[in-house]
């Protein structure tokens, strides 16, 4: 009997694919073994083993390979294990408001004054009121005051975001807002814009979170500009990592830069 096997790899620019192979059933053991100790060597970057903060992730990956969970299922737990408490965060694409709740319940601290903010945006007015009421049907009064809602472009986040803080992770899902007009997509020239903007207030140990759809008209294009950013970036500096199905085109990319 032949059971799947799924095939992780890093390129020189620390991109990691994913393709599914066939392998005897009696190999499973081993690959599960291997699967907590997933390592990129190159430029310093340390295996992810289970003594790690990155614990927790094994099963989230084996569970987006086999299809089991989405890429923003994936997206979330790396924040999980990034953010803190009281931190400032950004969802620069706010969309129905899922990466917003879920970034909200990581950073909501009542203890030491230390609140945590979300700093939610998006062009559409459409995506900025489902959002809204999203949060109206999950959170209590108290919450609700750490969510900052803004009708802008994600290039401009630096005209909302305070100039003293720290922001701990910047969020994108780029493409269209699902259940939307599909006409209305982010472009790569914004896009850049914003990636620049989420660099610059970054803090060391911070986070940018995009997960690219591919499947419409401009998407394609869109990513390419991603990864001509993230390549750029200084690799003493910078930890950049795409994970994507090799046989399915269509499928969202998760892309993660990380600032030391």
């Amino acid at each position: 009997m032949l059971s799947p096997r799924f095939w992780f790899s890093f390129t020189t620019h620390r991109t990691l694919s994913c393709s599914s192979l066939l392998v005897p059933s009696r190999r499973l053991a081993t690959l599960s073994n291997g699967s907590r100790n997933l390592s990129c060597k190159q430029n310093g970057l340390s295996s992810i083993s289970k003594d790690s903060s990155f614990s927790g992730l094994d099963d989230t990956l084996v569970s987006y390979v086999s299809g089991k969970k989405k890429a923003t299922e994936v997206a979330h737990m790396v924040w999980k294990h990034v953010v803190q408490k009281g931190d400032t965060v950004i969802d620069a694409t706010c969309g129905n408001g899922f990466d917003t709740l879920a970034m909200l319940n990581l950073v909501a601290d009542y203890s030491d004054s230390r609140k945590g903010y979300v700093y939610a945006l998006d062009i559409q007015k459409d995506a900025l009121d489902k959002t809204s009421f999203l949060l109206e049907e999950s959170l209590s009064s108290n919450e609700k005051q750490l969510v900052k809602l803004f009708n802008i472009c994600h290039s401009k986040m630096e005209e909302v975001v305070p100039r003293n803080a720290s922001v701990r992770l910047v969020a994108f899902n780029l493409g269209y807002l699902p259940g939307g007009d599909k006409e209305i997509i982010t472009r790569s020239e914004t896009t850049l814009l914003a990636l620049e903007a989420a660099k610059r207030i970054l803090m060391p140990g911070g986070l940018i979170s995009i997960v690219v759809y591919v499947g419409h008209p401009g998407g394609q294009e869109e990513l390419e500009a991603v990864e001509s950013f993230a390549a750029k970036l200084c690799v003493e500096n910078w930890i950049c990592c795409k994970l994507q199905m090799l046989n399915r085109p269509s499928a969202p990319i998760p892309i993660f830069l990380f600032q030391r």
